[in-house]
């Protein structure tokens, strides 16, 4: 699992990226094209993904707040789940996200067999380690090193690698079927990544996003003002004034180079890690899982960093090999995977396995894999389930690896989360507190739209209100696929936001609601003046 990866890569058909490993990977996979984030920030998104529940079932918004055990309900994790079938689960890395969020252990005992690794470099990621043009150091958020001159003389991903290739040689001496889960950092910010991935991009080649400003209609609320980026040392230099910016372009154009180059950085280290699966054999009996916790807005929307609910923040990589499944079997001894050397040899586009344009989601991910590594795939999640310890909310993609995807399905649906403090940006917009959430954004994406609204919120009693409707975001992708032309609210569109205002204000209930809406679109016509026939029948009315 990577951090904060958009799909910036070539097999997701980015022209720029250097991605060989990971797109060898593809080559050999089922490849989710439209998979999506339940909320685009680590902790909330993280622990949707591994329990299978949604965030208001979890209830953690943010990354400092609770653990799900306590205050939510003692639900069973994806590796939990392998751990009980007589799995050893290895953890290596950022996979829970750390803190009180996973009770500060990353959930073990319950998850892993032995206590998770960190890597101990990881120590200096937030110190001034970074040499700026003063020659002096700083804490920056464009950090490219000389890796020789680190503390420890390495960095936390390269550590990871090699822990990972340690427990691997380690489960070939072992009889005991092993989940191992290995969460590279990059390219989370600060990009302190090895200098040499840098000089892979060349500033001259870098452009800008096609939409680098601010959408005209975009709802003040919906808008993320990057605080994040605006604490390093680097970016206060530049004196941009809160909280619209802009950066500076030239900074913007350095800041996707040094992204680009993470990316890169990331896949070389899948790409070590892969060769290691092949050389010991597992190649040909080992389920291999590539996917990121949310993605990173590189200046679409005048935005940066993750916290909202545009597809650059929500969308994320996914992609599941299956030997003898997905790709022909290499036998038990055979080596499926070996290392691409991107500074050594050419770029060359490869081809996706088997892809699936459908719609899917994070909390798909822990039904799927339980069935293609042949456990019973959890139940479907009663209403509500904080006392069930095993169940999802998302749904089994299994059938997507037997039978090729024939058309696009308008039926499927993926849902997100956003909180805010307020309705116009504060400094803590981005990851506000529980405590300090008082407007809550549930944004539904199918196949042909993006639809959000955001409401009033009440932390004290996890209520959220549906018929208060603070702002709302239509987005008609055919049209309009980077969501830059916010329809919500004009002629044909109002009904929506009004006919919400009749809705009984039950949290459990937005998802349905939001997709009933969509429906009602989909068969009505998106321009329509008159939907409410089908919105009067429309759930909690």
């Amino acid at each position: 699992m990577a951090d904060d990866l958009r799909p910036s890569l070539g097999c997701y058909s980015d022209p720029l990226v250097k991605s060989p490993n990971i797109d060898q990977l593809a080559a050999k996979s089922n490849v989710f094209l439209n998979a999506y984030a339940q909320q685009a920030l680590c902790g909330p998104s993280r622990t949707s993904l591994l329990t299978s529940r949604r965030p208001d079932t979890t209830k953690l918004y943010d990354n400092s707040d609770s653990y799900w055990r306590i205050h939510a309900g003692n639900y069973t994790t994806l590796p939990q789940y392998f751990k009980s079938h007589g799995y050893t689960t290895l953890s290596v890395g950022k996979i829970f996200h750390p803190g009180i969020v996973s009770n500060h252990t990353d959930d073990y005992p319950y998850s892993w067999s032995v206590p998770p690794y960190h890597p101990p470099s990881f120590h200096y990621e937030r110190r001034k380690v970074c040499k700026g043009p003063d020659g002096k150091l700083h804490e920056n958020l464009l950090c490219a090193v000389n890796v020789t001159e680190m503390p420890l003389g390495t960095l936390p991903d390269i550590e990871n690698t090699e822990e990972a290739i340690r427990l691997l040689r380690l489960m070939e001496k072992s009889e005991s079927p092993f989940f191992l889960a290995v969460g590279y950092y990059k390219p989370h910010i600060p990009f302190r990544i090895p200098q040499e991935f840098v000089e892979l991009y060349p500033l001259d080649e870098m452009i800008l996003p096609p939409d680098p400003d601010v959408p005209q209609r975009l709802p003040s609320v919906a808008y993320n003002p990057w605080t994040d980026i605006r604490e390093r040392e680097d970016v206060k230099a530049l004196n941009i004034s809160f909280p619209y910016g802009p950066i500076p372009k030239d900074f913007q154009l350095q800041i996707r180079q040094h992204y680009f180059a993470s990316v890169s950085y990331v896949d070389a280290q899948v790409g070590k890690l892969l060769n290691a699966l092949g050389d010991l054999g597992f190649g040909g009996n080992t389920i291999v899982v590539f996917t990121s916790d949310h993605g990173w807005s590189l200046g679409e929307h005048g935005e940066w960093a993750k916290y909202s609910t545009f597809d650059v923040a929500t969308r994320v990589p996914l992609m599941v090999y299956v030997p003898g499944l997905t790709s022909a079997n290499q036998g038990s001894s055979g080596k499926a995977f070996s290392f691409v050397d991107v500074f050594q040899e050419p770029s060359k586009q490869l081809i996706p396995g088997h892809i699936v344009k459908s719609v899917v989601e994070l909390v798909d991910l822990f039904p799927t894999i339980s069935h293609l590594a042949g456990l019973h795939a959890p139940k479907e999640c009663p209403q509500p389930s904080n006392h069930v310890r095993l169940c999802t909310e998302g749904e089994s993609r299994a059938r997507t690896f037997y039978r090729p995807e024939t058309h696009v399905s308008e039926e499927e649906m993926a849902f997100s989360q956003c909180p805010r403090p307020a309705d116009t940006p504060q400094l803590n917009s981005d990851q506000p507190r529980f405590k300090d959430v008082r407007v809550l954004g549930y944004s539904i994406r199918s196949s042909q739209y993006r639809y959000t609204l955001w409401v009033g919120f009440q932390p004290d009693n996890f209520y959220a209100n549906m018929s208060n409707i603070h702002a709302g975001e239509l987005y008609l992708l055919v049209e309009d696929p980077d969501q830059d032309h916010n329809l919500f609210g004009l002629g044909g569109y109002e009904v929506l936001s009004h006919s919400l205002g009749q809705q009984r204000s039950v949290m459990s209930q937005w998802s349905e609601i939001l997709q009933h809406h969509i429906t009602c679109l989909k068969e009505h016509g998106p321009r329509k003046q008159d939907l409410h026939t089908c919105l009067k029948h429309s759930p909690g009315v």
